[in-house]
């Protein structure tokens, strides 16, 4: 990742979302060549000199202080996410390239089970780069079968952005894409030398017509709560209350649970798709275990 050209993209791209009105500056006359506030306004809010702020936003000052950092936050008025993405930007000069190959990431057996315990709803565990690193079966059922994928290929993003099943299943298609293209941007803030997520990267810019306007955003989410909507071909229009918890001692692993209002439409369709999906009983098997 070009750590300048992603500084000065990020900057840029929060500098033509704020409206001088949003911040309180006066209308000055001046017309405005491009949306958003000018380097000086930007300057000005935050405390410093423009010909400091420029050379921030190429990318061409030294690492500035968290005093300055926070000062910007506040000038282009970033949330917690942003903020914490602009700090990943600047630290990435200063980390070690990783010269070792990354470990496979792994799914504890307790993590396992916690997925087998929630049989009622979807729910799977995310690794880097969106990776569906575990599913239970109501998840494969609702969203597709990870499991049936080879494993360099079972990533979220990558199913939600080049399986045309996806564009059909999901409600809010544009809405969850580009939410997940946002979600990338975030990891590639915190992970600039990932090579797997690079290559990527550069598959979906290829392969995916929508990918390089919503990239080149340069907007950042991290994956919290809110609302999915999906359609199923069997049962029909499905409404989750999602929830994401990142896995105790687990580095960016995620567990998302899709929980469903109870007595909705919702809730009785994943009764009868956990029905159509239980897999059927050994009659020569004992709870379940198969005896020699």
């Amino acid at each position: 990742m070009d750590r300048t050209a992603e500084i000065a993209g990020f900057l840029r791209g929060r500098r033509a979302q704020v409206t001088p009105d949003q911040v309180g500056l006066p209308d000055d006359g001046r017309p405005r060549r491009v949306p958003g506030l000018r380097r000086d306004e930007v300057a000005r809010l935050a405390g410093v000199s423009t010909e400091y702020y420029t050379r921030l936003e190429q990318g061409r000052s030294a690492n500035p202080s968290t005093a300055v950092l926070d000062a910007l936050a506040r000038a282009l008025r970033l949330d917690e996410t942003e903020r914490e993405h602009l700090a990943d930007l600047w630290g990435s000069g200063s980390r070690p390239q990783r010269r070792s190959p990354e470990p496979p990431q792994r799914v504890r057996s307790g993590l396992h089970l916690t997925l087998r315990t929630l049989e009622q709803v979807p729910a799977f565990v995310l690794g880097r780069r969106t990776e569906v690193l575990a599913a239970n079966r109501l998840a494969r059922a609702v969203l597709t079968d990870f499991e049936a994928l080879p494993a360099p290929r079972r990533q979220l993003a990558r199913w939600m952005l080049l399986d045309p099943g996806a564009r059909e299943r999901c409600h809010d298609w544009e809405q969850l894409a580009a939410e997940t293209v946002a979600i990338l941007r975030f990891e590639a803030g915190r992970h600039p030398d990932d090579r797997r997520l690079a290559d990527l990267v550069g598959e979906l810019t290829l392969s995916c017509p929508e990918f390089s306007g919503w990239w080149n955003d340069h907007r950042v989410l991290r994956r919290t709560h809110g609302v999915k909507r999906y359609r199923h071909p069997d049962v029909g229009d499905l409404t989750f209350a999602y929830e994401s918890f990142p896995v105790p001692g687990s580095t960016d692993q995620t567990l998302c649970v899709y929980n469903a209002e109870p007595g909705s439409p919702t809730e009785r369709a994943l009764r009868l798709l956990g029905d159509w999906t239980t897999p059927a009983v050994d009659p020569d098997a004992v709870d379940g275990v198969r005896r020699p």
